[in-house]
């Protein structure tokens, strides 16, 4: 079952005693954790009828004898019980579990674990309860998931500012919901999304990023590359160079696998880009520049200068010219 099912079936007003949320992707476990707190029960339900506990300090007997009550003045009331991972003896939940109180609405938040699927306690979770079990998005599957997020906020991103907006984030997907959100507030009436925005809002310079640096590296553009680092060395949070070498060393990992395709066209590309136009863009451009030859070598460049940025092989040489002596040698 899915967070967004989960949701759907509460504001339908329809039940089910158990809800067991597992798995390493945070972001979908509080969201329904968050709407079981604050709107399955009206503010003077919650009075009589909301339990939390959290799992560092919460004994079994505790949590079971809270969930065996009858609600006071309402239909039902709600058993939270978050950070369960860190409990004792969660398994000596099993005979609740198995009969649970039908007026007792039993939320279970166990964060970046798994139950063993093996074990009779998940096999009795499984049957009696409902399970949300969650993972991490796929680099690919951001950028679609991001927009859809900016569409259920009444708003609308052009392509360059929602790769920006992804790539600068990453897959935290809380973070994601609120920069969005932050967007929201500061457009006003506004509804659209451009890369200006991102650099007003965000804090992320349009111009002055590891990707537009991967872009000038694609292109051969030392001028605008050595730029780019000069900037960098100014602002030494903007990009440190442990988040530049990865960032093109996936790049052009990505450039070198492109080369195995039979279909090298720009749409064919953009899967293997994360489903970003300009990074695919960018991977045909870097695969006509330097050839099959020349993206091999700049791998080997890239792994040679990650070791010495973390003092292998250097005997403390700064970083900003580190990343110059490195796009030399990648450009001649």
């Amino acid at each position: 079952m899915s967070a967004e099912k989960i949701l759907a079936d509460w504001k339908k007003q329809s039940f089910k005693p158990v809800y067991w949320l597992e798995g390493e992707e945070s972001y979908f476990i509080d969201r329904v954790v968050d709407y079981a707190e604050h709107h399955i029960l009206s503010e003077s339900e919650a009075g009589f009828n909301l339990t939390v506990f959290y799992g560092r300090d919460a004994d079994w007997a505790s949590v079971v004898n809270a969930c065996r009550r009858y609600p006071m003045f309402a239909e039902r009331q709600v058993v939270l019980l978050k950070e369960a991972q860190q409990m004792r003896d969660i398994e000596k939940l099993e005979p609740y579990i198995e009969n649970p109180q039908p007026s007792t609405v039993f939320v279970v938040s166990y964060k970046e674990k798994k139950l063993d699927a093996r074990t009779k306690f998940a096999k009795q979770v499984q049957k009696h309860g409902e399970m949300l079990t969650t993972k991490k998005l796929y680099d690919n599957q951001l950028p679609d998931w991001t927009n859809q997020m900016v569409q259920q906020h009444g708003l609308s991103i052009n392509q360059k500012a929602l790769a920006l907006l992804v790539d600068h984030i990453g897959n935290d997907l809380s973070r994601l919901q609120n920069e969005v959100e932050k967007l929201a507030v500061n457009l006003g009436a506004r509804k659209d999304i451009n890369e200006d925005d991102i650099e007003e809002y965000i804090g992320f310079s349009k111009e002055f990023n590891v990707f537009e640096l991967q872009d000038a590296v694609a292109k051969k553009d030392m001028a605008k590359a050595i730029r780019i680092i000069q900037y960098f060395k100014a602002n030494p949070k903007a990009a440190p160079i442990q988040l530049i070498l990865p960032t093109i060393y996936g790049f052009f990992s990505k450039v070198y696998a492109a080369f195995g395709m039979d279909n090298k066209s720009e749409q064919a590309l953009i899967p293997v880009f994360n489903r970003n136009p300009f990074a695919a863009r960018t991977g045909m451009q870097a695969m006509q520049t330097y050839g099959y030859s020349g993206v091999e070598r700049i791998l080997l460049l890239l792994h040679q200068y990650n070791l010495r940025s973390i003092g292998i092989g250097d005997a403390g040489t700064e970083d900003a010219d580190l990343m110059k002596e490195l796009i030399v040698k990648i450009m001649t």
